[in-house]
């Protein structure tokens, strides 16, 4: 067996793990939502990034990513001291399709919309050197 085989292997057993509930569960929190169409629209966040923008604590906005990322949404990535958060490239297709159509339908509504301008605000962002 090939080491291919186990990516596809992997892959038939997450899309098994990743549950509508799971998902629905997510996007009834407002922070989560929140969280989840900033990190949808700029492709990744860093926490400072959605701290900042959805005008939170860290604490807070780090253990609803926490959330997320254990329920398999988002995907973690370590930049030196920075967390980054993006959507998980491995969620099923249902799944992904969600995300997209809510962040279409949302991303020009109140708090949404806010929440993008307070980012665009932000004038320290870390630098993206993305994987």
């Amino acid at each position: 067996m090939s080491i291919y085989s186990y990516s596809y292997i992997w892959s038939d057993i997450y899309n098994d793990l990743v549950e509508p509930h799971s998902i629905f569960g997510i996007l009834s929190d407002l922070t989560r939502l929140r969280a989840l169409m900033l990190i949808q629209s700029e492709g990744e966040a860093c926490v400072c990034e959605i701290t900042f923008a959805l005008e939170e604590s860290q604490p807070k906005i780090s253990r609803h990513l926490a959330l997320m990322r254990d329920a398999g949404i988002v995907e973690p990535r370590r930049e030196g001291t920075w967390m980054h958060y993006r959507i998980n490239p491995d969620l099923p297709q249902w799944a992904k399709e969600i995300i997209e159509q809510t962040h279409a339908r949302v991303r020009d509504l109140s708090p949404f919309k806010g929440d993008s301008k307070q980012l665009a605000k932000m004038s320290n962002r870390p630098e993206r050197n993305c994987a």
